[in-house]
């Protein structure tokens, strides 16, 4: 007999699903022009306003900025992506708003902006190297050079004395304005790419995938982990103008069983994949397999076109925390990488730290694809996606936990651990 109780999953899900910000996001179809998208917004702030309010704002993101001092902008437009943020202002029927965009015969979806936050567990365990041995990147010939990584995070602590005399290209999408890494949250992951291979003094490991990649730093999380999605697809446009071969990202949010992608994100992920540019993604942390809870791959990783990277502990079993493949609709895992207890850096005093999460797999990745990209410069976007499936290391756990395997450096033997 058919049940009416909730299952206790999606109870879960819900709990976690972060609040929306109160603004909402509007995607154009790919042939409108940019006159065509801001007038849609306009007329539907038209039919929404009240008390005479005058027609909407635009901001054009993030370097054809239009506002003049003293406009209170309303609405960001994305010209690269086609969409839009709204920021809904005073004397404002939202409803009424969003219901005529979704009318607009230019538009292809309106939906609320949720925050996102940095997928990562905090959780000391023991100090270990054994990602980099587990996917050879220890020894492989290549160490990223020539291959530019942007890392979206919160930030990168600049004065962490393995990061001295590195090349890296710093931007901020946070209120404030700062790169600085307070959380430690993107320092740590910066590190699993390009920090050193070679073990330092005292007798710090190395810890680095691609120590001689070139490093994009975009702080889109603020120093509490989290921000609008607005920022982060400032971050997207940024990586991309400035010709990043791959994009990390170990941040996202939590999605029901059933819930699709966004069609936000895999317009964004399936055009770089065409320029060349890979974007990789953590899968989520919300999962509780030991108590026979999977939690969905959490967005953006879930969109078809973003890399969706599981963890994996150093046994390669897949870690209890670790999101699955479960919904039909889209959000598979892609593939696998070491995701708990990773060490790497971190703002002072600690200097390093041991974490968990697959927000620390998301890094090995990326750092890996940096390798696979020196190796041949015909891979970038969907070739360097290809050759990274394709030379995965088959795992025990299914497809639906751990995509393709492990990923595997190039220069070494696709079989067995090194």
């Amino acid at each position: 007999m058919a049940s009416n109780t909730v299952p206790e999953m999606d109870v879960l899900q819900d709990a976690m699903r972060p609040e929306t910000t109160g603004n909402f996001l509007v995607v154009f179809k790919d042939d409108i022009d940019l006159n065509a998208r801001t007038q849609a917004v306009d007329r539907a702030y038209r039919a929404a306003a009240t008390n005479g309010a005058p027609a909407i704002m635009m901001m054009f993101s993030p370097s054809d900025r239009a506002t003049t001092a003293g406009e209170q902008t309303c609405a960001r437009l994305f010209r690269r992506f086609g969409v839009a943020v709204v920021e809904p202002l005073a004397d404002t029927h939202v409803a009424a708003m969003q219901q005529a965009l979704k009318e607009d015969h230019d538009v292809l979806e309106v939906r609320p902006e949720y925050y996102l936050f940095a997928l990562d567990r905090f959780v000391d365990t023991s100090a270990s190297t054994w990602g980099l041995k587990a996917t050879g990147a220890v020894d492989s010939p290549f160490t990223g050079s020539g291959i530019k990584v942007a890392v979206l995070d919160t930030g990168i602590d600049l004065d962490h004395p393995d990061f001295q005399g590195r090349s890296i290209t710093l931007e901020s999408f946070v209120p404030d304005g700062t790169t600085d890494d307070i959380q430690g949250h993107g320092t740590h992951c910066a590190g699993t790419i390009f920090g050193p291979r070679a073990p330092g003094p005292g007798s710090v490991p190395g810890y680095g995938c691609a120590p001689d990649a070139t490093l994009y730093v975009g702080k889109v999380l603020n120093d509490s982990g989290f921000a609008p999605e607005g920022a982060v697809f400032e971050g997207m446009e940024w990586a991309l103008d400035a010709g990043c071969d791959i994009v990390s990202m170990s941040l996202g949010r939590a999605v029901r069983r059933g819930e699709p992608p966004s069609m936000i994100y895999e317009r964004i992920a399936a055009s770089a994949l065409e320029e060349g540019c890979l974007f990789v993604a953590a899968a989520g942390n919300d999962s509780a397999r030991a108590s026979g809870r999977i939690a969905p791959v959490s967005e953006p990783a879930n969109s078809p076109s973003i890399m969706a990277v599981a963890a994996v502990d150093e046994i390669l079993e897949v870690a209890d925390f670790s999101n699955g493949g479960i919904n039909r609709n889209g959000g598979a895992v892609d593939i696998a990488a070491p995701g708990v207890g990773v060490f790497s850096a971190s703002p002072p005093p600690r200097f390093y730290m041991v974490l968990q999460g697959t927000s620390m797999a998301c890094p090995h990745v990326a750092g890996i694809a940096a390798l696979w990209a020196e190796s041949d410069p015909t891979l970038r976007g969907q070739p360097l996606w290809d050759v990274l499936v394709a030379n995965a290391k088959a795992l025990s756990a299914s497809e639906r936990d751990v995509g393709a395997g492990l990923v595997r450096a190039p220069g070494i033997a696709k079989s067995g651990m090194v």
